[in-house]
């Protein structure tokens, strides 16, 4: 039987992985054998770089947890060895830069996921992957609007031009 601390000290652990699945707006789970660590390094550095917090978990914790923030379909998922990635802000940041490294691998597997609370399929997941960071996103909004005045402004000077040269 495990001491009184122990016991505590992973009811502390399943509060905090359950208030990070809550506050994140997606999360992706993954089976991250056979990489190296160079791979490993590599890996983080890249989901750090997008904001995106990633950590080995035990799967009897995150079951746990996973559960507390209904989020208990992902029990299923939680088989072989389990790391999970969170965003709070960028809902393809984890699923995108995972499902990239998973396609170069041959161990590292992406198992499941959640967005908004709600656990999606792998279907779902590789969606989100191919979908552009928020920045390629907002650029092509901005393009979009500037179309119709870059098309208004060439209109303008073609017509400027038409009257020097009839004058």
């Amino acid at each position: 039987m495990p001491s009184e601390k122990i016991l505590d000290q992973k009811k502390q652990a399943v509060a905090e992985l359950a208030e990070v699945l809550k506050s994140a707006v997606t999360g992706v789970l993954v089976e991250y054998k056979g990489i190296s660590v160079a791979e490993d390094t590599k890996l983080r550095t890249d989901l750090r770089t997008a904001g995106v917090q990633y950590a080995v978990v035990k799967n009897t914790l995150l079951k746990l947890a996973a559960e507390d923030a209904a989020l208990g379909g992902l029990g299923q998922y939680l088989k072989g060895t389990t790391a999970l990635a969170t965003s709070k802000s960028d809902y393809a940041a984890a699923a995108r830069i995972l499902s990239k490294f998973a396609a170069t691998s041959k161990t590292f597997t992406v198992k499941s996921g959640f967005l908004d609370g709600t656990v999606i399929s792998e279907a779902k997941l590789e969606a989100l992957a191919k979908l552009p960071s928020r920045e390629v996103l907002l650029a092509t909004v901005c393009n979009a609007f500037q179309a119709p005045i870059a098309a208004f402004a060439r209109a303008v000077q073609a017509v400027a031009d038409q009257q020097s040269e009839a004058a």
